[in-house]
């Protein structure tokens, strides 16, 4: 590596931290939400609310992610403010109070349908002032760091914190979620408030030096912003884009093997490994282990991509990742302590998935800029999430579909036959999840943008001195 691509540690860990807000915010929405609406709010017999706003919710992501990137892309440098600082700067305010409104539900009614209404308007908010935040923050990534030599360099640090940035959103489970022994339903409402509250306050401490410091926007030349397409144009040459499309079907499948772990997860332990109360921390503390040997292993990931090249790295760890979920299948009652090791090496695939995601996209941003002489990485991280949202409707698919099957009544308690739940609790944390990673190393299998190919398009891209630093 020539000492010209070494990127400045200040620089890669200022915007290393980016990933702090980006993540503890979303995770915490993974992680809390949907068991605190489901086990707390609505419960036995009303959990159907739940599936019924995730739905929707999902449904509006489809609108709101490739509109809020085009309106970035199509956005004119605003001063000193640049472009992507703008749009960071108006929706982090609004990012932050949205934490704490997620877990204050100012009602308590016999129907639930107020408490359903609450539900449907704030994690929409909530997602669009994510979604503001997080398009931007991609979109400057691929724009600041403008080789894979300094966006590997640049993404252990991001992915690093990011896993910091989840362990944050993790802190509110080593707590209770759901009402049972001596906790209350009333008791939970009242804590989760000040989860919440105590979530504004990261999300604020660490999203405030990001923006001021961590950001350095290149001065955008008119005639470069005239080459910008129009919304409906720009929507039709991404969508067109084969190797993009490959890429973000694996994304979402990636996506699809990290919400149902995470979503599920809780529940395993709960009723398949029955970790007795006293135990209960080993959820949390299996989960922070899998987060830690994570960013552990993101130097390894850094090697093998560069020694292999990043498609194919993250393709030997999807198949790793698949060997690594089987344990899970064959876990049974009272097997916690194993479960924690299990849980623990997960992190080997969720490191290396973490890592290469960003650094494709990138080289696919970077083609595209090839083509058309101007970085269009708001439009693609926007559809990009516009389709990788698609994963949690499968999760939450998934989950509705397998449960069906069984006689769980909702509510956090479930009434059961054994092994019914525990056969479909199994499948959704092992089968279903393995699915997802062949699917991925599938459609990795024929993305082109690789080897010889990626050379010459890094070739060509120098044409565009513009583009470079």
């Amino acid at each position: 590596m020539s000492k010209e691509e070494k990127v400045p540690f200040k620089e890669k860990f200022l915007f290393g931290i980016s990933a702090i807000p980006d993540q503890t915010t979303y995770q915490a929405f993974s992680l809390l939400v949907f068991t605190f609406y489901f086990s707390v709010i609505f419960g036995e017999g009303t959990g159907h609310f739940v599936w019924i706003g995730f739905f929707i919710w999902s449904i509006w992501n489809m609108f709101n992610d490739p509109i809020l990137g085009a309106l970035s892309e199509r956005t004119r440098q605003k001063g000193k403010l640049g472009k992507r600082r703008f749009f960071l700067i108006i929706s982090i305010f609004p990012l932050t109070i949205s934490m704490f409104f997620l877990f204050y539900v100012p009602f308590n009614t016999a129907t639930k349908i107020p408490e359903f209404i609450y539900f449907l308007i704030v994690i929409i908010l909530f997602e669009f002032f994510y979604t503001l935040f997080d398009v931007n923050v991609n979109a400057v990534f691929p724009e600041q760091f403008t080789t894979e030599s300094k966006r590997a360099q640049t993404n252990v640090y991001v992915k690093g914190l990011t896993v910091f940035g989840i362990i944050l959103a993790s802190i509110p489970t080593l707590g209770p979620q759901s009402p049972k022994g001596s906790v209350t339903a009333t008791q939970l409402r009242n804590l989760f408030p000040f989860w919440g509250l105590y979530l504004a306050i990261v999300v604020a401490v660490f999203a405030i030096p990001f923006i001021l410091k961590g950001i350095k926007e290149k001065d955008e030349l008119e005639e470069q912003f005239e080459k910008r397409p129009g919304f409906i144009e720009s929507l039709k040459i991404t969508l067109k884009n084969k190797n993009f499309v490959k890429f973000v079907i694996a994304n979402t499948m990636i996506w699809y093997v990290f919400n149902t772990l995470i979503t599920i997860f809780p529940l395993y332990f709960e009723h398949v490994l029955k970790v007795p109360e006293d135990l209960a921390f080993l959820k949390t503390v299996s989960l922070l282990l899998a987060l830690i040997v994570a960013a552990l292993v993101l130097p390894f990931h850094k090697w093998l991509g560069k020694k292999v090249g990043m498609r194919k790295a993250l393709m030997i760890t999807m198949g790793i990742w698949i060997v690594l979920l089987v344990p899970y299948f064959f876990l049974f009652d009272g097997m916690y302590y194993f479960g924690l090791v299990v849980t623990a090496i997960q992190g080997i695939g969720l490191g290396g998935a973490l890592f290469y995601v960003d650094i494709i996209h990138g080289d696919i941003i970077d083609e595209d800029a090839c083509k058309h002489g101007v970085k269009r990485s708001g439009c693609f991280y926007g559809i990009n999430a516009f389709i990788h949202r698609i994963s949690t409707i499968l999760t939450m698919l998934t989950i509705f579909i397998v449960f069906s099957g069984t006689s769980w009544a909702g509510g956090y308690t479930p009434i059961y036959e054994e092994g019914t739940v525990v056969l479909a609790l199994k499948l959704i944390i092992f089968i279903f999840p393995a699915i997802g990673c062949a699917i991925a190393i599938l459609f990795f299998k024929y993305y082109t943008l690789h080897g010889e190919n990626l050379e010459n398009m890094r070739k060509k891209l120098e044409e565009y001195p513009e583009l470079l630093d």
